[in-house]
């Protein structure tokens, strides 16, 4: 029987751009030819969650990743012990991607453990890659699945534009890092800081790829899309995951420079009081495909997520992204989105919130030369991706 590849990836986390780059990701192997399948945590996953909270408990919260990763912990000890009408709404967006999730994913057969599944990745894969999204962010580190420490030796192993989600990593991180990114056979990252990191670590210079989603273009995605618009008329959409009151209010100011509506997803991962009111339709039921659709459709996005801006760029939308992080600490970089925008040519600056509104509405985005650079990155992944699946000579640079 052929061997398969192996998908590790957060494909059950219940977010957008999550779900979509671990499809994504899936997607790209099915274009290339290769047989593949996302492995199926759900028998060791309470491990995973184990070492996960037991690094959050002993880590410094200084930072505001860790921050809001209590923030989500706390929300979903609300939802899962407290009825109300916003937990009643979650579960509904909940259950949305727990459907999507059932649809999309190709899972592999259930392993009750991190052992077993490296017992059976001898006869069942050719390869196991890790990828995208911050699957590297020292808790991932800790819980030390997505490290990929538990490929044998004769399987290949590649990470394809994985990020540690920040420039630099703790001390504690450094020294297990160090030893996993030298046992990766084919790595390749998602933004500059993660490039350096490795870089002063191992010795190892490795490419800078495209996250998955960018690996399809705008009309790739509308095979899993319905063609007409969920919202039947001119609109701004909003998907802020941080909770910083100032972006709000210049999507309340976009509205009041063009009479569109904001339509917003709201109360992502913790229930925001500023998210409260700013938006004139705040629906729940909406799954990935939906939220793809709500992007395409608007007149103008706002956003701190990279996934929405990644989209926006795919459906050519005027789009404003602001920094989530406001704080300058080590571990609040937007690295991401700048390698982003700096890779495929966009000039304008990532905004605080507090920029005049007219001003950034004349500043529109050249995406004759965006969707240049953007093919030629896309090429060059592709490329990085089908050479680690040979695994003929080193993807290094």
């Amino acid at each position: 029987m052929a061997k398969k590849i192996g998908i590790v990836s957060c494909y059950f986390q219940h977010n957008y751009g999550s779900m979509l780059q671990a499809y994504a990701t899936q997607l790209a192997l099915d274009k290339l030819g290769y047989e593949n399948e996302t492995i199926d945590i759900s028998g060791f996953n309470t491990e995973i969650k184990k070492a996960k909270i037991k690094y959050f408990v002993k880590a410094s919260v200084t930072s505001d990743i860790l921050l809001s990763k209590l923030g989500m912990a706390t929300n979903a000890f609300i939802k899962k012990y407290f009825k109300n009408e916003y937990t009643s709404l979650t579960k509904m967006r909940m259950y949305k991607f727990d459907k999507f999730s059932q649809m999309y994913f190709r899972l592999s057969e259930k392993y009750s453990s991190k052992a077993e599944l490296s017992e059976k990745c001898k006869e069942k894969y050719s390869a196991v890659l890790v990828g995208s999204d911050q699957l590297w962010l020292p808790g991932n580190i800790a819980a030390d699945y997505y490290t990929l420490n538990f490929v044998p030796e004769n399987v290949n192993s590649i990470a394809y534009a994985t990020s540690f989600g920040q420039s630099e990593l703790p001390d504690d991180s450094l020294k297990k890092a160090q030893i996993f990114l030298n046992k990766i056979k084919h790595i390749s990252v998602r933004e500059d800081s993660g490039q350096k990191i490795i870089n002063s670590l191992t010795g190892r210079s490795v490419p800078v790829v495209c996250d998955p989603t960018l690996l399809f273009t705008g009309e790739e995605w509308m095979n899993i899309q319905q063609d007409n618009a969920l919202i039947n008329e001119p609109y701004i959409f909003c998907y802020f995951l941080g909770k910083n009151p100032l972006h709000r209010e210049f999507a309340k100011q976009l509205r009041t420079e063009t009479g569109y509506k904001i339509v917003a997803l709201i109360h992502i991962d913790e229930h925001l009081k500023c998210d409260e009111g700013y938006a004139d339709m705040a629906p729940y039921d909406i799954d990935p495909i939906d939220f793809l659709n709500l992007i395409r459709n608007a007149k103008y996005v706002c956003t701190d997520s990279f996934h929405c801006s990644a989209f926006s760029i795919l459906y050519k939308k005027e789009f404003y992204t602001f920094r989530r992080y406001l704080r300058k600490t080590k571990q609040s970089t937007n690295s991401r989105l700048d390698t982003l925008f700096k890779m495929i040519g966009i000039s304008r600056s990532i905004l605080k919130g507090n920029e005049e509104v007219k001003q950034c509405i004349k500043n529109c985005i050249n995406y004759e030369v965006v969707y240049e650079n953007l093919e030629i990155i896309r090429n060059k992944s592709y490329e990085y991706l089908e050479m680690a699946l040979e695994n003929k000579e080193s993807t290094d640079l």
